[in-house]
């Protein structure tokens, strides 16, 4: 009886196809290759194949698949709306997985940020959209100095450890386990402690997936704990930000800038407050994605792995607790 793989996905190259077609011979299972514009050529697949395996970013392609689905591998991190809603899979008991691979572009975007907030790019850039030539503003620097990030995952740490070699002279990580993932990190404390953590935090990162735990995280009150000298910085999850304190503190001066890379709803309407904020640097989630050619091998290469501990009857690598969410 053939062992079948659905595979709904645009950004796979020849090469990512021979590699997955070399690990599903390996361990038994055939692969049905798919792009994203072969949604009904997809569906017709997963039912009729009775496909045990699906490898795709698509709750509606997911909702579609019979019971015979085993497991689902999403090729983004987050995974919160397949957490949010059980229906999706008609095997209650179908493994999910997903695809943590995006540390490098993701710590990239947030070096460009961190720099462009630390060295004042939102001022000097209203200033120049004015003409006016202005004078040099007092900047700060990655080197010597301290930063606290929420979520100490993949992208957290990996952002931790560009912070690190860049010469900051601290930096605090918190998590719900308060331990330490990596030496990147000074020291890593409990998120019940992020009240005792904000009032000294100078650049505060969230990279936060989205659970009922982590959503409104930075409240109002939260808000008004940070430093006048503080910046945050959002690559999680929009909801874990109270967004119209975030407003407030940033246009009264309370906080000395921001950079979100998600917020909700996304996509903003085009009269939402946050577009006119001051000294925010705004962009339309894009600080992941599969856009860089390492997320996109690294992507295959999990996927490969774990087809090899799923076929051989081992816990898979990168398993999602549904219940909580990551």
């Amino acid at each position: 009886m053939s062992r079948d793989i659905c595979i709904f996905q645009s950004f796979l190259e020849d090469k990512h196809r021979v590699q997955i077609e070399a690990a599903a011979a390996e361990t038994g299972f055939t692969p049905h290759f798919f792009t994203e514009d072969q949604f009904e050529e997809a569906k017709t697949c997963l039912q009729e194949c009775a496909c045990e395996v699906l490898y795709a970013q698509s709750p509606n392609l997911l909702r579609t698949a019979p019971a015979s689905l085993n497991w689902y591998c999403a090729s983004s991190a987050g995974v919160d709306y397949y957490c949010a809603d059980p229906t999706l899979f008609a095997n209650p008991g179908c493994i999910l997985t997903n695809s943590n691979c995006y540390g490098v572009t993701i710590s990239e975007h947030l070096l460009m940020v961190t720099l462009m907030l630390l060295r004042r790019m939102p001022e000097y850039q209203a200033t120049v959209r004015a003409h006016d030539w202005g004078t040099p503003l007092p900047i700060r620097s990655i080197r010597d100095g301290a930063f606290t990030i929420l979520g100490t995952g993949d992208i957290g740490t990996t952002y931790a450890k560009c912070l690190r070699a860049m010469g900051a002279a601290k930096i605090t990580g918190l998590n719900r386990s308060g331990k330490s993932p990596d030496a990147a990190y000074d020291e890593v404390v409990p998120i019940a402690q992020l009240d005792q953590v904000l009032p000294a935090a100078q650049v505060l990162m969230l990279a936060l997936p989205n659970t009922p735990e982590t959503a409104g995280i930075l409240s109002k009150e939260r808000i008004a704990l940070l430093p006048r000298s503080a910046y945050v910085i959002n690559v999680g999850r929009g909801a874990a930000i109270d967004q119209e304190a975030m407003i407030d503190a940033l246009n009264s001066g309370a906080i000395a800038g921001a950079a979100l890379d998600v917020m909700v709803p996304e996509p903003l309407p085009e009269d939402h407050p946050l577009w006119s904020a001051k000294n925010l640097i705004l962009t339309p989630h894009i600080s992941g994605n599969l856009t860089l050619a390492y997320t996109r091998d690294t992507n295959v290469d999990m996927f490969c792995e774990d087809l090899r501990n799923y076929a051989a009857g081992k816990p898979l690598q990168y398993q999602v607790d549904r219940k909580r969410g990551y």
